[in-house]
């Protein structure tokens, strides 16, 4: 499992992509999505993914459906138009910084 530290600078572009990848999704179907893409190294609670949710929202980048399920309140979570515009963008910048910290941690291995 990878630590909290190195997760809380990616969780954004985490987030994003998945909903780029997968359209409307609510928190828990997030969770489970990225511990089932990461063959289970990276296990978002819920209070490293709401806050950031809820951070998204209000920087106009989510926005949210809430849907009656039964008894329970379910809400779901969609890219805006400049949520989808953001994600290659944010993609893009986590790709730089791997290869860079890859060409840095090669150096300090030779």
């Amino acid at each position: 499992m990878h630590s909290s530290e190195l997760l809380k600078g990616t969780l954004q572009t985490i987030v994003l992509k998945i909903l780029a990848d997968h359209g409307k999704m609510y928190g828990y179907e997030i969770t489970q999505r990225v511990k089932d893409l990461s063959d289970g190294t990276i296990l978002l609670t819920e209070g490293a993914l709401y806050p950031t949710l809820h951070k998204m929202e209000a920087e106009g980048l989510l926005k949210t459906e809430t849907v009656l399920m039964g008894k329970r309140v379910r809400k779901y979570y969609t890219l805006t138009r400049d949520g989808k515009s953001v994600v290659q963008e944010k993609v893009r910048e986590f790709a730089a910084f791997m290869k860079t910290m890859s060409a840095l941690l090669n150096l300090q291995t030779a």
